[in-house]
């Protein structure tokens, strides 16, 4: 009787390490957290109507960097540029542009309030300020403050090796109703001018 409780209980003993043995080989280790993937943040979406009326403005290359009531003046208007392609070596800041406009929407119709192409203009002409000589690209930086709306300042690009060289800031003058650069305190706007002799010479508004 005694050597048969001692048989079953090898065997018990026998079978619980059989089992554990049988677990450990089988067992896979834990697997690792997957590393998390950094996505690029996608660029807002631009509806087809903006798109739309930027094709028209400068072509299916144009690009909407801004839209909505960039004037604070209670009408829907557009950013809209050529963006120059970056290389991995250029380290400008900013958007290299080869034109820029801002359209507003008036009655369902786009028209131009502003023009940056060989030079800064509105409809009253060239803007203080703008270079005499054609320019072939605009370094583009922009902000938009809650009251004075957006402010844009323009750096050419071309040919220029100086690198301190000053942007030109334009913003939209609710005075005059329309897009006009300002002097270097960026506190005052300056006159527009019929012919770009004058225009680096505009008198304060």
């Amino acid at each position: 009787m005694i050597a048969a409780t001692l048989s079953c209980g090898r065997a018990v003993v026998l079978m619980v390490l059989a089992s554990a043995l049988l677990a450990g080989c089988g067992s896979n280790p834990p697997a690792k957290p997957e590393q998390p993937v950094t996505v690029k943040p996608a660029e807002p979406a631009v509806s087809p109507e903006l798109q739309s009326a930027a094709d028209a403005l400068l072509g299916m290359e144009a690009k909407v960097l801004a839209s909505g009531d960039l004037a604070k003046n209670g009408q829907q208007q557009i950013l809209v540029a050529n963006v120059v392609p970056k290389t991995p070596k250029d380290n400008i800041t900013g958007t290299i542009v080869t034109r820029a406009v801002i359209a507003q929407n008036e009655n369902g119709q786009w028209s131009e309030v502003f023009r940056g192409d060989e030079h800064l203009k509105n409809a009253k002409g060239y803007l203080g300020m703008t270079p005499i000589e054609p320019v072939s690209g605009w370094r583009l930086q922009f902000e938009q403050d809650p009251q004075k709306g957006l402010t844009l300042y323009l750096t050419p690009v071309k040919g220029l090796d100086d690198k301190h060289i000053l942007p030109i800031a334009v913003r939209w003058n609710p005075q005059t109703k329309r897009y006009q650069s300002l002097d270097r305190t960026y506190e005052h706007f300056l006159n527009e001018s019929p012919s770009l002799s004058n225009a680096t010479r505009s008198q304060l508004k």
